[in-house]
């Protein structure tokens, strides 16, 4: 298999096991409170990339030259699963996925004001039209002939903002820290911070739960070593339009483990925002050169 297929295949099972620990989420906020679930999510995952490093490196990259940068962006990576991981105890897995897509395209708009980035005309109007599509899936009452939507669905929208501050905030260390420094330190203030309010909500786990909380941080700690593996074998050009594919990945989960059939509002919505996606993710062209 060549690098590029490997890519594809990696970032694939990537989104597939972001998918499984999302399911497990929403199962799991039947019987523990959300900061709980995200207390089990970040530790367990902080404590695998430790374990790892120790292994490969002998050592733990814990030298930082922007310890509050680091800080604040792994309180930022802490909210955003917070709002998500609330809001699957609400609403279906797909539509939760289909709105939470709107995080690249509030990254590119961040990018063009924070950062200086260049945008091109076609890429403002793939953010344009991925909103409209988020507005699709949100179900205001003047597209649905009255109906309210439910409250819920605004929490995906507060993790896509969440995420892509975090995004331009992992931009910005790629230049100050060792990227395995940031990695190290993703999980780490996310896990002092969840840590404080478990006298709060802590429900003892039985026997049978323990290896369900573990395999959240393993799953979520696997999820992000093979999204690292598939950007190293091959471009972000093409890998970046196949992260649309987790909508098909909870579209299937909603319907096998919850019975939740997405409704017109959500099918089209999603197609929409990741419509828009591609546009933004494609690469301009070059101009000519003689």
């Amino acid at each position: 298999m060549n690098g590029r297929l490997a890519g594809v295949a990696l970032i694939v099972a990537a989104l597939a096991t972001f998918t499984c620990m999302d399911t497990l989420i929403k199962l799991l906020t039947a019987r523990f409170a959300v900061p709980q679930l995200m207390w089990a999510r970040f530790l367990f995952s902080l404590l695998s990339v430790a374990v790892m490093f120790q292994v490969t490196m002998g050592r733990l990259p814990w030298r930082s030259r922007a310890p509050l940068l680091q800080g604040t962006r792994s309180l930022l990576l802490a909210g955003a699963n917070w709002l998500f991981s609330s809001a699957l105890a609400h609403i279906p897995l797909a539509d939760a996925t289909a709105i939470g897509f709107a995080s690249p395209l509030l990254t590119v708009a961040l990018a063009a004001v924070w950062l200086r980035e260049r945008v091109s005309p076609r890429r403002w109007c793939g953010v344009l039209i991925g909103l409209l599509g988020v507005m699709v899936a949100l179900r205001p009452p003047f597209l649905t002939g009255g109906a309210s939507m439910h409250w819920a669905v605004l929490l995906p929208l507060g993790t896509a903002a969440l995420s892509a501050v975090y995004q331009i905030l992992t931009r910005k260390l790629v230049t100050v820290d060792d990227p395995r420094t940031t990695i190290l330190y993703t999980g780490f203030a996310a896990t002092i911070a969840t840590s404080l309010v478990q006298p709060l909500v802590w429900t003892w786990p039985g026997a049978w739960d323990w290896p369900l909380l573990v395999a959240l941080g393993l799953l979520g700690a696997l999820g992000h070593g093979l999204l690292v593996l598939a950007y190293a074998r091959a471009p972000v050009s093409l890998l970046a339009p196949l992260s649309y594919t987790q909508l098909i990945w909870a579209t299937l989960a909603s319907i096998a483990v919850f019975a939740d059939w997405p409704d017109i509002w959500t099918l089209v919505g999603a197609l929409v925002i990741a419509g828009g996606g591609v546009l933004v993710a494609l690469p301009d062209r070059r101009p000519a050169t003689n």
